[in-house]
């Protein structure tokens, strides 16, 4: 079977395609601006950057309901050019050095791109083994400062690997195979909502009550663009469409369920709408696997926890590697998307 033509790997490898870490998402939402145009949507943008899609719903009385996926991705951002060039760094959102590695980067200056690469220095000298630091390594520009300065590079520009090794590489058993990229945080939950907002065209699906459908910025930095989103639109209940990374002792197997959060730094998730979640995946032949986090958080929590929404739940693609080159079961694409849509056509507030 040839599963390299699956639309989420045709939709990933476009997203893929730009960089898009915290405060510079506009290039991927223009990508999202522009399917979404495609499929025959009249999408908004607010002034924090967020794209997203209304729908007034069968009872438009009811509670209005936010499902979203984050935009931006993990990175490193420059603190200091010295005077060789060489760009000293600091993490942007949860990323660890010794997670990116050595190899090209892309540092997004202010009036253009330019290529480096992140170094951690000899191993032909006395080495501690020890974890990599963000002050143990830099980036090497080959560019003067003044150089670098014409292109807009400064203490703030972030950094992401170059697209040249993002993927993302199909591999495993031909008939089950598993999907790799370099951090499919988020870019998942937005293939996912683009394949749901498709099938609502084709099947001409309104959901039964209102609801907003987007994709929201900087989830890797506090949520700042869902806490934005909500605090103008005021939803009842906010569903995240994000990852279940795989961290030690995690109950979590990548065979093709997708995962549900039940609870994590910020506190619980809702149970009545994981209880009702998780009967729709049922319904649908798959299963949601429950997770328990304790120091990480997700765009729903976040805003839960400055009272941006009464009821929360996150769930979606289990993958290993998280915050790093990522591994999914590229049947969980599907069986997300089969939830998705059991959600929008069944479930009420």
């Amino acid at each position: 079977m040839n599963h390299n033509n699956h639309p989420a790997i045709t939709l990933l490898t476009d997203l893929l395609a730009v960089a898009s870490p915290p405060g510079y998402e506009w290039r991927l939402a223009e990508i999202v601006r522009d399917k979404l145009v495609a499929m025959g949507y009249a999408p908004e943008q607010d002034g924090a950057g967020n794209v997203f899609v209304r729908f007034a719903g069968h009872n438009p009385q009811s509670p209005l309901v936010c499902i979203a996926a984050h935009m931006d991705e993990i990175g490193f951002v420059v603190t200091r050019i010295e005077n060789d060039g060489t760009l000293r760094l600091q993490r942007n959102g949860g990323l660890y050095p010794w997670k990116q590695g050595e190899g090209p980067v892309e540092i997004l200056g202010d009036h253009a791109s330019i290529t480096g690469v992140l170094s951690m220095g000899s191993t032909h000298a006395a080495v501690v083994d020890r974890a990599v630091r963000w002050e143990d390594v830099h980036v090497i520009t080959g560019l003067t400062p003044d150089q670098l300065r014409a292109a807009g590079v400064r203490p703030g520009s972030p950094g992401v690997p170059t697209r040249e090794v993002r993927g993302p590489v199909l591999f495993g058993d031909p008939e089950n195979p598993l999907l790799g990229a370099w951090t499919f945080d988020d870019r998942m939950g937005v293939v996912a909502l683009l394949r749901l907002l498709d099938e609502m065209q084709k099947q001409k699906l309104q959901p039964q009550q209102p609801t907003i459908i987007a994709f929201v910025t900087s989830e890797e930095v506090g949520g700042l663009g869902a806490k934005a989103l909500t605090q103008r639109e005021r939803p009842h209940t906010f569903i995240a469409i994000d990852g279940c990374p795989i961290p030690p002792g995690t109950p979590l197997e990548i065979d093709g369920r997708p995962g549900i959060w039940t609870y994590d730094r910020h506190g619980p998730y809702d149970p009545r709408l994981i209880a009702q979640l998780r009967q729709l995946a049922q319904q649908v032949g798959t299963e949601l696997q429950p997770v328990v986090y304790g120091s990480t958080a997700s765009d729903a929590s976040m805003i839960y926890d400055v009272g941006g929404a009464q009821r929360i739940a996150c769930f979606g693609h289990v993958r290993e590697n998280s915050h790093g080159y990522e591994v999914a079961r590229l049947a969980v694409f599907d069986n997300v998307l089969k939830v998705l849509v059991a959600l929008i056509k069944e479930w009420k507030v």
